[in-house]
């Protein structure tokens, strides 16, 4: 069984980097689909990667760490098998994209959900991108 290589979430679609986190925080737009918050900001950095993501479960909302970190893989395991659209949409128009997902609710939600989300999420910012 091979894996198309745009369904693998590696380490350079996160971001990591403290100037890029703050950059977006401040000049980013957002909108929320609730169960998450999204900060999106188009960049112009060099980057192989369209899309680079950061995936945030506030711990005043979620207060188990193992709460926390399964919300966390459950949000980038939907985004990992729903992120072809919008990656192929970017790849053809030649941008890229920060893109911040914050957890904003206080309860769990399954794995079934949190994909109808991530779809409706990637299905707006496309729209918004255009």
């Amino acid at each position: 069984m091979s894996l198309n290589f745009k369904q693998i979430f590696i380490k350079t679609e996160r971001i990591y980097l403290k100037k890029e986190i703050n950059h977006l925080f401040k000049y980013g737009f957002s909108f929320s689909i609730y169960p998450l918050r999204i900060i999106y900001l188009e960049n112009q950095t060099i980057c192989k990667n369209p899309i680079s993501i950061l995936v945030s479960v506030p711990k005043k909302k979620i207060k188990l760490a193992v709460k926390r970190n399964r919300i966390k893989r459950l949000i980038r395991e939907s985004y990992r098998l729903t992120k072809d659209n919008l990656w192929e949409y970017l790849s053809a128009k030649n941008k890229k994209l920060l893109l911040a997902f914050i957890y904003i609710s206080d309860k769990l939600y399954n794995f079934n959900q949190i994909q109808v989300v991530i779809n409706k999420v990637l299905d707006t910012l496309k729209e918004k991108i255009s």
